[in-house]
């Protein structure tokens, strides 16, 4: 595979999870930027969002722009002149690391709904085997974007003292009943899709081999698979049985949340398409901001592997860091170690709202750590740190150089 800066870490064997059941033969893929210096203090760590892969920024073996490319490179915000920089892709995940799609070594075939249950405690650990692997006990800064913060919550409790600071971007101590309801639909979206058929579509058809394990910034929630160590199932156009309509439903119900009201009414308004853009159907698209989502589900569809996504989602919902504190939010987040944060959010935010990042503010102090709390009017919404990448560098990079 040309341009593929990936590297894998094969996870102690058996490998077990949280809810029960173990990993044998398990992975995950990684890629890194920078230099780790001698002491091994300069240690960055990327955990990512539910479908990005770990390509978080160009480099001479993947020269294609990452998701966050603006963010990360010599110079800015994330410095690769200072810090050794690692982005882990999440255990479960299609770009590489074990997930639904790949081989269970117990019966030579993919795994499927056989796969167990995945929790965000899994992801984490699967990252911290990885950064113990490169022979780093302490991480310089542990850095969390949306779903990834909530693994990074998790990895810093469940390993105390392996974290210096942290860096929490627009995520949750827990799913909040609308992330939970958005999320149902989208998983009720593909599973009601005859073609998911019970999770028994045909993988190949939509995990490209030639697909490479980078996702650019502009479609981080929809960026390209890897082949990985995912099954291959033979030529597509032989078996093409894909749920294409249910996956994508649910990505057009993820944009919708992605961004905020003042964006779809600023940038759409009630504009229609031309005439010749239209579909005679009287339901078909009609205006622009149909077209944009049609869009947006055209380019992600066959690019993430369903079953991947129903189990990341729901680790997504089951993520409740009140489980360590009692019952309490507050009381889980106090248990979590480390000197410093800087916690990031969105007013227009409405899948993570600021509230929770207050939240995550307050807990950390009360643990201890010397916090700063930034928020953020983009109007973005959730997808802020995507888009508005000044205020975020501004933020992050002032953070990073006063560590």
């Amino acid at each position: 595979m040309s341009n593929d800066a990936r590297r894998y870490f094969n996870l102690p064997s058996p490998f077990p999870m949280k809810r029960g059941r173990a990993l044998h033969g398990a992975r995950v893929a990684y890629e890194t930027w920078g230099s780790l210096n001698e002491a091994r203090d300069n240690a960055v760590l990327i955990l990512t969002g539910l479908s990005p892969s770990a390509h978080v920024a160009s480099c001479p073996e993947d020269p294609s722009p990452g998701w966050w490319e603006g963010m990360q490179g010599a110079g800015k915000a994330i410095d690769t002149d200072r810090w050794f920089v690692i982005c882990v892709n999440s255990l479960g995940s299609d770009k590489g690391s074990t997930c639904p799609a790949s081989i269970d070594p117990a019966s030579g075939k993919p795994y499927r709904l056989d796969f167990p249950e995945l929790a965000l405690e899994d992801v984490a650990h699967a990252a911290h085997a990885v950064v113990a692997s490169l022979g780093i006990d302490r991480l310089a800064c542990l850095i969390g974007c949306s779903m990834g913060g909530m693994s990074a919550l998790a990895y810093m409790l469940l390993h105390p003292g392996s974290v210096r600071a942290h860096i929490s971007v627009d995520t949750a101590p827990q799913a909040q009943p609308f992330a939970i309801a958005i999320r149902s639909l989208q998983r009720e979206a593909i599973r009601l899709d005859p073609q998911w058929n019970d999770g028994n579509y045909d993988i190949h058809g939509g995990i490209s081999a030639a697909g490479a394990g980078s996702a650019g910034a502009a479609d981080i929630h929809g960026g390209m698979s890897a082949a990985g160590d995912i099954a291959d199932q033979g030529d597509a156009s032989q078996s093409p049985r894909y749920p294409d309509i249910g996956m994508s439903i649910a990505r057009k119900l993820g944009v919708i949340t992605y961004r905020s009201a003042m964006e779809w009414n600023g940038r759409f308004a009630r504009i229609r398409l031309d005439p010749e853009q239209r579909d005679d159907d009287p339901f078909g698209l009609e205006f622009q901001v149909e077209s944009y989502l049609e869009g947006h589900a055209r380019r992600f569809v066959r690019t993430f592997d369903p079953n991947s996504y129903l189990y990341l989602s729901r680790a997504s919902d089951w993520f409740d860091i009140a489980e360590y504190g009692h019952g309490s939010v507050l009381e889980g987040l106090k248990r979590i170690r480390i000197e410093q944060a800087l916690v990031i959010g969105v007013s227009t935010d409405i899948l993570f709202p600021l509230e929770q990042q207050e939240q995550i503010a307050e807990g950390l102090q009360a643990a201890g750590a010397a916090v700063e709390f930034v928020a953020l009017d983009s109007p973005q919404g959730h997808d802020a740190f995507l888009v508005d990448i000044e205020s975020y560098s501004r933020a992050i990079g002032g953070f990073l150089a006063r560590l």
